[in-house]
């Protein structure tokens, strides 16, 4: 092996090396296995007792026909508004009031729950299940009386439905500030003889075909059951396995999208029974039952549920997760393998956004103090590399003298390293160190609501889209999409050319060259990449030329 192409090798080794050691260290989640419940009702009960989605075609009614059609309660707080409808009790309409769909200034709100005969079905559901019996349970056709008026955060609603055999059911919904829906269910027994039920929850959505998912985040069935992350995807769900069960003690299931969350809170008190499933073609429902309610005669029975429907507000799911006792909650959010580096950055990218009001600025100062942090491990890293530029002639001369000698020539390098205190793979390190940094950073600014359609200056409207001043909008070329790439990332490949260029360039020819094509690579990879993530690397790389050159001047290099 060349000397000259040590430090190459080092750097990738040490890069598998982090990679591997963060998935030893900090498993992501585990693989999905069966762990079927005893003493449960059988899985299908569910599924014939609860609504069910039906089969979408192309006579799907509107949205707009749906809710004008239905009695409904409305919801409304600062956060959400939508309705909920009194047939069935379904939550499945909600718009969120804090996110648009876009950009534009007239853009709509983020839909997420949509009702059933809708094209795009996506609703939640709690009721009420029997191991065996004749009694009527409340289903999709009950027609439930409300007592109140509005939902809001200052006023629960309270719902009302006599099955007409001695069984009245009482739901009261409430909704805090943000996007945690509490339900209370009660059953009061008048029927002289003493029942048992099962309380359920479910959700359930269709995915269309035609749908495509973000490829660096989560996007599918998600759950955290007995301290466990689940993550399924929607196309795990072959013809010969429909249904994922397990039981779990407390924990939460739902649904995840990029930056949106439906999730139904398991009870830390009692055993659930939980499932991930496919019920029909394009068709999904995540459902958990719980352990029995016994009713005496003459009396109430009670089971609480929550439905967490909303944004995935880091700060705000650690609150629900400190206040409401759900298991790890945060973890709703992908944030990958390097977890332990991920989510600090985000605090501390968010408190910088907090104090300045820019979170373009806030990722140039992050990137700014990140230097700084890492400015003796780049001190040493650059004086070794003005070192090696300082002695190229020495090593060219020694290349040329034993250019037919590879082993006289390596012991001859390896003194004259010795003889100027240099260790060639010294160079390696601040990019051994900034592979974590830059996958995590990379990480919160795709995962992170917060940094979604954050604006920067200029023509920078949404930081966790790419550059949108593209080259094809400046010249109006209609051209391939991985060229078609804008200023920022340009920029990026500018100061990576700039800064390789106070390297020592390689003896070996196809290492010079493979170095040589690295920024315009990188500009074209990274050109389709979150902008501020551009943003950060440009300005890092700015820093790193400052702080190489000072050096070099120190030490007498060109």
């Amino acid at each position: 092996m060349k000397e000259e192409m040590k430090g190459l090798y080092i750097a990738i080794i040490l890069s598998l090396a982090v990679i591997l050691a963060t998935n030893l260290l900090f498993p992501k989640k585990q693989e999905v296995g069966d762990v079927i419940a005893e003493s449960m009702p059988p899985a299908a009960e569910i599924e014939a007792a609860a609504a069910q989605t039906p089969a979408v075609d192309e006579h799907a009614v509107s949205v707009a026909e749906i809710l004008a059609a239905g009695q409904r309660v409305k919801i409304n707080n600062p956060a959400v508004e939508g309705s909920i409808l009194r047939r069935g009790a379904q939550f499945d309409y909600l718009q969120l009031k804090r996110y648009k769909q876009s950009v534009a200034a007239n853009s709509d709100n983020v839909e997420l729950l949509m009702p059933a005969r809708s094209a795009t079905p996506y609703y939640a559901e709690f009721g009420w299940l029997q191991q065996s019996g004749n009694l009527k349970l409340p289903d999709s056709s009950c027609l439930w009386t409300l007592k109140g008026g509005e939902l809001t955060s200052q006023s629960p609603v309270v719902l009302e439905w006599n099955n007409g055999q001695g069984l009245k059911f009482v739901r009261k919904i409430s909704v805090d500030e943000n996007y945690m829906f509490t339900i209370e269910q009660m059953v009061e027994n008048n029927t002289g003889r003493d029942v048992e039920l099962y309380p359920y929850g479910l959700l359930s959505r269709r995915i269309p075909k035609d749908r495509t998912f973000a490829r660096t985040v989560h996007e599918g069935m998600v759950g955290v059951l007995d301290s466990t992350l689940k993550e399924i995807k929607y196309d795990s769900f072959k013809d010969d396995k429909k249904t994922e069960t397990y039981t779990s003690d407390g924990g939460w299931i739902g649904f995840s999208d990029h930056y949106w969350l439906s999730a139904l809170i398991l009870d830390n008190n009692t055993e659930s029974r939980v499932k991930f499933s496919k019920t029909n073609e394009d068709t999904y429902q995540a459902d958990y039952i719980g352990r029995p309610l016994k009713i005496t005669a003459g009396t109430v029975g009670t089971s609480t549920a929550r439905l967490f429907a909303g944004a995935k507000e880091i700060r705000l799911l650690d609150a629900y997760e400190k206040e409401l006792g759900i298991a790890k909650f945060d973890l709703a959010v992908d944030f990958g393998w390097y977890y332990f580096l991920t989510k600090p950055f985000f605090y501390f990218l968010d408190f910088l956004y907090r104090l300045i009001g820019n979170m373009g600025w806030a990722i140039l100062l992050f990137a700014a103090l990140l230097r700084l942090a890492m400015f003796p491990v780049a001190n040493k890293s650059f004086e070794s590399m003005s070192k090696m530029k300082k002695v190229q002639p020495k090593i060219q001369e020694l290349q040329e003298k034993f250019k037919d000698d590879k082993v006289k020539l390596q012991t001859e390098m390896m003194n004259l390293y010795r003889k100027e205190k240099i260790n060639p793979a010294s160079g390696c390190l601040p990019m051994f160190i900034q592979i974590p940094v830059f996958f995590s950073l990379y990480k919160v600014l795709n995962i992170a609501i917060e940094i979604r359609q954050a604006p920067f200056v200029g023509w920078i409207k949404d930081l966790s889209e790419p550059d949108p001043l593209t080259v094809s909008v400046i010249t109006h070329l209609p051209l391939p999409a991985f060229l078609d790439i804008g200023v920022w990332p340009i920029l990026m490949g500018l100061t990576m050319y700039l800064q390789q260029k106070l390297n020592p360039k390689p003896a070996n020819k196809d290492q010079a060259r493979m170095f040589a094509l690295m920024p315009l690579l990188f500009m074209f990879m990274l050109g389709h990449f979150a902008s501020g993530l551009v943003i950060y690397w440009t300005l890092s790389n700015i820093l790193s030329i400052a702080q190489q050159r000072v050096i070099m001047k120190k030490m007498g290099v060109d």
